[in-house]
């Protein structure tokens, strides 16, 4: 495939950003952005007007997401399954990839030294795409520490001027990457750096720390958010900002997430003590029993919980109590959030009652595809095997995988990579771009 056809097919280019850059740097814009006259009211005429539609297009025209120019990359069919589509993406990538045709911390910072060019450039979305999403509006806390791109692609994807975003950057990212983050996040009213950063060590507490930083912070703005999800860098939206609004007020208040009766091995995350420094290690010191009247449970890092809940974790001393005792636990991201939606009295909780356990593929907050429990459905397998990577045992998607998780029920999921695969996290873009506009299918 020549260099050409690689152009066609990275619709931000890495000469398109050096071209914007030389612009920016001589303090002249060649590049016109047309100014959207359409308002909230006009996209969402109750009539179906030919004005509403008029404008879904015009706004559409400036923020699709699709190659500029034309290409072979078929999103539409990649989405159905097409075998052939497919087999193209994997092609198109393969040459992305050995061109190396990736944004870097050094791009970002020089394109946003102009923020009305960078939103406009990267197609933000500036304005509320109806009324009942305006009225609910969602705080995120985003835990990162590096691939600047996949990043700010998420951000892109989510981002809605009445949302809200804290961005954790790990303590032990590089300058340059803490730099470029600053520098995205200036561009935003309502995005903003954590107020305090943490070194994030894998499975220790640092994790949880970082999203209780950015909770914290969140709860003294001034926009009064309606529920918190909390992401990382390598997540990616299936689903718009109005199903997920839709989705939020259909819990009526109540929490979603994994939370299940835990095994024997996984007990002993918390029955010993473990000490940190650069890695995390367990000790032969046993601890007391965990602090609270209701049992342990287990599920994952990733949670949607509403305001309430957020507020009582910092307010309830018996759950300031529970929250010093997991501090020197394993991995106790997976067994704090789970444990408190089970415990009585919290905002959102359900019982503890077995018949209230919830395994990650049921809850709503995150779809992830484990090497372990992929295979043949038809005989039991939990999800059909992943057509991209492996990483700790977690799928990084491929196009042949998104036919399949377009149809989850989940908010997230989880793992994307455009260095791994530009062409799949290219075409979730166009296909939640799309449905926002238009509300329907690509």
């Amino acid at each position: 495939m020549s260099r050409c056809d690689i152009r066609r097919h990275r619709y931000f280019s890495l000469y398109k950003f050096l071209i914007l850059v030389v612009l920016t740097f001589s303090g002249t814009f060649l590049i016109k952005y047309t100014h959207n006259p359409c308002k909230l009211e006009n996209i969402e005429d109750g009539t179906n007007s030919a004005r509403s539609q008029i404008c879904r297009d015009e706004l559409y025209d400036l923020v699709r997401l699709e190659p500029e120019e034309h290409s072979e990359l078929n999103c539409s069919k990649i989405l159905k399954g097409d075998p052939d589509a497919i087999k193209k993406a994997l092609e198109i990538n393969a040459a992305i990839k050995k061109d190396n045709l990736y944004l870097t911390e050094q791009m970002y910072l020089n394109l946003t030294t102009d923020c009305k060019h960078f939103r406009e450039f990267r197609k933000y979305i500036t304005i509320p795409m109806s009324k009942e999403e305006e009225d609910f509006p969602i705080a995120y806390s985003m835990v990162i520490h590096e691939n600047i791109e996949a990043f700010e692609r998420l951000l892109r994807a989510i981002y809605f001027p009445q949302n809200i975003y804290c961005i954790h950057v790990d303590e032990k990212s590089s300058a340059q990457f803490k730099e470029a983050v600053k520098a995205i996040t200036s561009c935003f009213d309502n995005v903003f750096v954590a107020s305090k950063l943490e070194q994030v060590i894998y499975a220790s507490w640092s994790r949880v720390q970082a999203d209780l930083n950015c909770m914290e912070d969140l709860l003294k703005s001034n926009i009064q958010w309606k529920y918190l999800l909390n992401t990382c860098g390598s997540d990616f939206p299936l689903k718009t900002n109005a199903e997920i609004v839709r989705v939020l007020k259909s819990l009526n208040g109540k929490n979603t997430m994994e939370s299940e009766r835990p095994s024997q091995l996984k007990q002993r995350r918390w029955k010993y003590h473990y000490e940190v420094s650069d890695h995390i290690s367990q000790t032969n010191t046993e601890k007391m029993p965990p602090p609270i009247a209701s049992p342990m449970f287990t599920g994952n890092a990733y949670i949607v919980v509403s305001r309430d809940f957020v507020r009582y974790i910092f307010e309830e001393p018996q759950v300031q109590k529970f929250i010093d005792w997991a501090k020197d636990t394993y991995s106790p991201d997976e067994h704090i959030w789970a444990s408190l939606n089970r415990m009585p009295g919290v905002p959102g909780s359900s019982p503890y009652s077995e018949k209230y356990e919830q395994s990650d593929m049921n809850s709503m907050a995150r779809m992830v595809k484990w090497s372990y429990q992929e295979g043949d459905i038809t005989k039991g397998a939990a999800y059909p095997p992943c057509t991209g990577l492996h990483r700790r045992a977690v799928c990084i998607y491929g196009a042949g995988d998104l036919s399949w998780l377009i149809k989850q029920h989940h908010l997230f999921a989880n793992k994307f990579d455009p260095k791994v695969d530009d062409t799949t996290m290219q075409c979730m873009e166009e296909y939640i771009r799309y449905k926002t506009l238009y509300r329907d299918h690509l």
